[in-house]
C-alpha cells in the first residue's frame, strides 16, 4: 500500500503539513508535531480508523484516495530489496583476536 496524503491534500489546496494539522485540530483530532511530520512525509505503520475518519473528513476524500494499492511488482521488488539489506547487516566478518578479519578460507 502506498499512503498518499500529501497528494490529496495538495489537490484541496493544503501545501503544509502545519495547515492540516490545524484542520483536524478544528475537527478533534489533536496530532503531535512529530506524527504529523511522519504522517506527511512517509507511510504509517499503522492508522486508527478514527483518526482516518477524521483525516478523510477534512479533506472531503476516501480512505481509497489515501491508500493506494502498489503495483504489485514494485512491491515484490522492495520486498526484495529489504530482505537482501536484512541479510547483509546480518553476515559480518569473523574477526580475530587483535580485531583483524580472518583471511579467506
Amino acid at each position: 500500500m502506498e499512503w498518499n496524503l500529501r497528494m490529496v491534500a495538495a489537490q484541496r489546496g493544503i501545501w503544509r503539513s502545519t495547515e492540516l494539522r490545524r484542520a483536524l485540530a478544528d475537527a478533534g483530532l489533536q496530532i503531535s508535531a512529530g506524527k504529523m511530520s511522519h504522517l506527511w512525509s512517509g507511510t504509517p505503520i499503522s492508522i486508527r480508523l478514527e483518526d482516518l475518519e477524521v483525516i478523510c473528513s477534512v479533506l472531503h476524500c476516501q480512505p481509497s484516495e489515501l491508500l493506494l494499492r502498489a503495483d504489485p511488482t514494485k512491491a515484490m521488488q522492495k520486498a526484495e530489496a529489504v530482505k537482501a539489506a536484512e541479510v547483509s547487516r546480518s553476515v559480518q566478518p569473523s574477526r580475530r583476536r587483535g580485531g583483524r578479519p580472518q583471511p579467506p578460507a
